[in-house]
């Protein structure tokens, strides 16, 4: 009987490798997550994305996008069609007759790693909450991510919170209020 290969993304896997694996897809499962949300953008993202609009980066942010905060951490994402008053709604980038993104060639970083229909799909969202939504010098966004961790959170390799933050005496002092 032949084994099937795991498939090992790590914190570590550099983007370009994260990307190979994030194929262009249209399917149901991957584009159903944009009629219930959009996805943060990364640091590189906004120029790009600006510049498929023709619109500054500030024209950007001001028009397309909504700020949240996650992990402490203040982020953008495309603004949502929100219907009466519910916390979700398809990205506002979604052209639903298409299915498809309307900005798909300069589309945010978490939405290019999005694969529904790839069994490692998770492991590409945990790859780029440890790589672009958690700040690990921040003392409350480590506390948050422990907490994400203890009620049950989801990791990959080198996401454990002493691999994140080898210090250990330090790390007590976070997650005790010590350091705030």
């Amino acid at each position: 009987m032949m084994q099937k290969n795991l498939l090992m993304i790590t914190k570590s896997t550099p983007k370009d490798e994260i990307l190979k694996l994030a194929p262009d897809c249209t399917c149901h499962h991957c584009s159903h997550g944009c009629t219930i949300g959009s996805g943060f953008l990364a640091e590189d993202d906004y120029g790009a994305l600006a510049e498929l609009l023709g619109i500054s980066v500030e024209e950007l942010k001001e028009k397309h996008l909504e700020e949240a905060n996650l992990f402490n951490k203040a982020l953008h994402r495309p603004k949502l069609n929100r219907k009466k008053g519910m916390p979700f709604g398809s990205c506002t980038f979604f052209n639903r007759k298409e299915e498809r993104c309307s900005v798909h060639a300069a589309k945010p970083l978490q939405c290019r790693v999005s694969m529904g229909c790839k069994e490692y799909g998770e492991q590409l969202q945990q790859w780029f909450m440890l790589n672009h939504l958690i700040d690990f010098s921040n003392p409350e966004s480590i506390r948050q991510y422990a907490q994400y961790l203890k009620a049950g959170g989801k990791t990959i390799h080198g996401g454990g919170l002493s691999e994140l933050v080898p210090d250990m005496e330090f790390l007590k002092k976070v997650l005790d209020y010590e350091i705030v």
